[in-house]
């Protein structure tokens, strides 16, 4: 569980990324929640796009990544969501 202070210090690192992974009309499958999770596993912080065409609730969407891919929902702002998961290579070191 993340403190308030690491949620504000990832969500600053994660401004400049772009968003690399997007969920569509087919909401989410397990291809793509382990492509996401593959990612986490190299980058620790992502952002996924949420299509207009997705079925499913933006917060439902987020709730469901963050279980399959055993990762920290850090914020979502309007359709998307930056994802954390901490890995060996410790690129992101928390406050």
């Amino acid at each position: 569980m993340l403190t308030g202070k690491q949620k504000r210090y990832l969500r600053g690192k994660a401004h400049h990324l772009n968003a690399i992974f997007q969920v569509g009309k087919e909401g989410v499958n397990s291809n793509q929640a382990k492509g996401i999770s593959e990612a986490l596993e190299s980058q620790e912080l992502l952002k996924v796009k949420i299509l207009e065409s997705c079925p499913d609730d933006v917060n439902t969407v987020a709730l469901e990544l963050s279980v399959q891919t055993k990762s920290e929902v850090v914020q979502i702002i309007g359709h998307t969501i930056i994802l954390y998961k901490s890995s060996d290579k410790e690129l992101y070191r928390l406050p």
